[in-house]
């Protein structure tokens, strides 16, 4: 079990790594747009939303590498004044009954939306109407990638009780 949740740090560290590069074509965007906009007086068509795309990719992407490095926003006022064996209770516990099921649940119904959409062919309903069913579907990659750092946590939660 060791070796699998070795696996996910390491494929969420990898993503993790690179989809924070994305933030170079989103400033690119920005300021092509702001230069345009204020500049040249001809603002563009697509760039706000191909920053709301390339932003959301990288939000996305980025969620489990958050998660791994205790990233979220949390509220430990009551947790941190337990002991450690009962912090990982605590962990073991909130990861079973709340975060494994809710992620879950949002992987298997991004995989399905980002199927119809897919399936459909679906494009944005702008002037521009980029197609969209490739964003949906690295948001579901992302959902997916989240579960799974989720389980890896539970597994390193549950080596750190034995030891």
């Amino acid at each position: 079990m060791q070796q699998i949740a070795r696996i996910i740090d390491a494929v969420t560290e990898f993503v993790g790594f690179y989809s924070a590069y994305l933030i170079l074509p989103l400033i690119g965007i920005v300021s092509y747009e702001v230069f345009m906009r204020y500049a040249i007086g001809a603002p563009t068509s697509w760039a706000f939303e191909m920053t709301v795309f390339v932003y959301g990719v990288h939000y996305m992407l980025a969620l489990s590498y958050a998660h791994k490095h205790d990233g979220h926003v949390a509220i430990d006022v009551f947790q941190a004044r337990l002991p450690e064996k009962s912090r990982r209770y605590v962990n073991i516990i909130a990861n079973l009954v709340m975060f494994l099921p809710t992620i879950g649940l949002l992987t298997v119904w991004s995989f399905i939306y980002a199927a119809s959409s897919w399936g459909m062919g679906e494009r944005a309903s702008s002037s521009w109407g980029p197609i969209i069913y490739p964003y949906k579907m690295i948001m579901a990659v992302g959902f997916l990638l989240f579960f799974l750092q989720g389980v890896a946590k539970l597994i390193n939660d549950f080596r750190s009780l034995r030891n």
